[in-house]
This record gives C-alpha cells, structure tokens and sequence, in this order.
C-alpha cells in the first residue's frame, strides 16, 4: 500500500487548512490511519487517528477541539481539517496505516506517507 499526503502550506494563526492522504495499492477500509507531526528538533508526534470504519476518532490534547479526522472509504482518503491553527502546529505532518488496531504510537505504523510541511505564522 502506497500513501500520498498533501495539502500543507502556509497560513496565519488562526487560520485553517485541510490535509488529505490517498492511499492506493491496498483495501483502504481495512486500514486504520493516522496523522503524527514533527516539528524541527522534536520527536515525531501523534496528531490524531481513525478507525478503519470511521466511527471513532482519537486526539492529541493539543489539537482536541481544533482537528478533526475523517476517512473517506469510496475515494480512499484521509482528511485532517485543521482549523484555529496556532504557530505551534507549524512542523511537517505525516500520515500513516495500519492494519488490525489503532494505535497513538508511531512505531506501532508500518506505512507512512510523504511528509507535507505546515507553516503557521504569528
């Protein structure tokens, strides 16, 4: 399975943008997927995650009432809609799938996309 992130850019704080992943090369509504993020000298981050149905999303705290995951299962894609952005969130993100659970940890994904970077200016 191959993923294809895009959507990142540049926007001011408190503005919004919506990054999409598109996975090809595998049954996408067997694969729970994810978002994590690494900003310059940090760890890589977990942002949020989904289901392979959909139906139960999980959230980092820092972006709990700003983000929101969704899995679009008929054009095999992943959406993070990222709104009140914050020069915080500034790193590049990835995504990520995984067969059998979710899970919150990096190491836990075999698959993962490109990077797409995400800029937030104050």
């Amino acid at each position: 399975v191959q993923l294809q992130a895009s959507g990142g850019g540049l926007v001011q704080a408190g503005g919004s943008l919506r990054l999409s992943c598109v996975v090809s090369g595998g049954t996408f509504s067997m694969y729970h997927m994810g978002w994590f993020r690494q900003a310059p000298g940090k760890e890589r981050a977990f942002v949020a995650a989904i289901t392979s149905n959909g139906l139960s999303t999980y959230f980092a705290d820092s972006v709990k009432g700003r983000f929101t995951i969704s899995k679009d299962n008929a054009k095999n894609t992943m959406y993070l809609q990222m709104n009140s952005l914050e020069p915080e969130d500034t790193a590049v993100y990835y995504c990520a799938a995984r067969r059998y659970s979710i899970s919150r940890y990096a190491t836990d994904y075999s698959t993962w996309g490109q990077e797409t970077q995400v800029t937030v200016s104050s």
